[in-house]
């Protein structure tokens, strides 16, 4: 069987250790593509504000994503169909609704991932502002998923992936955590005034609407069947549980160095962290960390511009489909893919139409729109999983258990929770 999404040719189940480690990839991609600057500026102040009372919360977050994850990847491997055509068994509306949603969220993320990539570059290159940075990374990453195919776009977010884990995780190494604090904070508390700092750390673990694209990057590695089901929990687990070690590093680096502090909000925030790095061990330790800043943004940038890029397509093959038609994953291979028309006029869509949102000169204002939107998206997702994945459209070894139904269940009231918290913060 060919794949039309990243041209690759199916492969057989790995078997031995060495074999199944080089085969993950996609869960690397899903959870590398969540974490943003958005997630380090939640991090760093939740540290700044509660030192490592708030530990556990990134471990809870942890497994909470790769619940989710595992629960989307399943439904791809065992119901023969994609994300969007589950949700069209579920009415018209949905695909209403994650039409609309993918239009406004795109333009305004557009805008977040250029500004977010073009700060740390600007830091660091200061002769060029802000804005010209961004656009030469909305750029760059257009060209990479317009003209690559899927193995290569795995190759280039897993060495930005190793860079921001060598860069963040030496940083907290460097300002020595204090590990006894730290095993306290995986105690479960509540101190006052934290509830939505807990609920952001939980919700930044990787996770918006591109955790939806992580089954069509399966596929697009050839994983088709309910075989390699195994093979999609491993790589799956190690890609979320890389991310939130990555997420405990930032936590540490944040206790450390600004706790008890006034700590600015967004990017100025983020770069006060980098110049207080330079005051504290010379001005070379803010260049590893705003190298790192650059890879969390820039690797969420491309993995949003191919994966959402291609929810986008699935969406508009799956809306024109006819009532009642039958469909399979072939139908998916000849209309959606990398190629297709829908795939480009997207990924055009989150490049050039944000740029003028660029010249508001308000990074920080774009990252908390970007923040409401996203929030909205989690609950929607957990909901419509529970259903899909308790119904006969899944062969029965797909269907959820109880520790599956139980956690998805538990995401939905707590991102409810927050979708409601972020939007009552937004207009008041």
């Amino acid at each position: 069987m060919s794949n039309e999404v990243g041209h690759e040719e199916v492969t057989r189940v790995p078997t031995g250790t060495r074999q199944r480690l080089r085969q993950i990839g996609p869960g690397i991609m899903a959870a590398a593509t969540g974490v943003g600057a958005g997630d380090l500026v939640a991090t760093m102040v939740a540290g700044s504000r509660f030192g490592y009372v708030l530990l556990w919360a990134v471990i809870v977050g942890t497994i909470f994503k790769i619940a989710l994850a595992e629960a989307v990847g399943r439904w791809h491997l065992t119901s023969g169909q994609t994300m969007l055509s589950g949700w069209r068994t579920l009415g018209r509306w949905v695909l209403v609704y994650f039409g609309a949603y993918a239009v406004v969220w795109g333009f305004v993320y557009g805008a977040t991932a250029m500004s977010a990539s073009g700060l740390p570059l600007n830091a660091l290159f200061p002769g060029l502002s802000v804005r010209y940075w961004a656009i030469i990374c909305g750029v760059l990453g257009f060209l990479l998923v317009w003209f690559s195919r899927y193995a290569l776009i795995e190759k280039v977010m897993t060495a930005l992936v190793g860079v921001m884990f060598v860069t963040v995780v030496g940083t907290a190494v460097m300002v020595a955590p204090n590990l006894l604090e730290a095993g306290k904070g995986l105690v479960p508390r509540l101190p006052d005034g934290s509830l939505v700092y807990v609920l952001g750390l939980i919700g930044g673990v990787g996770g918006t609407i591109t955790m939806a694209a992580y089954g069509y990057w399966t596929m697009a590695k050839g994983w088709r069947s309910s075989r390699w089901l195994s093979m999609m929990r491993l790589d799956n687990t190690v890609g979320y549980v890389t991310t939130g070690i990555f997420v405990v590093a930032m936590l540490i680096v944040g206790s450390e160095l600004l706790f008890g502090q006034p700590v600015v909000d967004g990017d100025t925030g983020l770069l006060m962290l980098g110049d207080t790095l330079a005051a504290d061990y010379g001005q070379w330790a803010r260049i590893p960390f705003l190298i790192g800043f650059f890879a969390v943004s820039f690797s969420s940038l491309v993995g949003v511009w191919n994966g959402v890029s291609l929810l986008f397509a699935d969406w508009w093959r799956t809306w024109r489909l006819p009532a009642g038609a039958e469909e399979s994953l072939a139908d998916y291979d000849r209309s959606a893919g990398v190629r297709s028309t829908p795939y480009r006029a997207y990924v055009l869509w989150l490049t050039f139409p944000p740029m003028a949102l660029l010249f508001l000169d308000k990074p920080f204002q774009l990252t908390v729109t970007y923040g409401v939107l996203g929030a909205l998206f989690m609950p929607f997702l957990a909901g419509t999983l529970l259903i899909l994945l308790n119904s006969r459209r899944v062969s029965p070894e797909g269907r959820s258990r109880w520790l599956s139904n139980g956690l998805l269940t538990i995401c939905l009231v707590l991102f409810g929770y927050l979708a409601v918290d972020q939007l009552i913060g937004l207009f008041s």
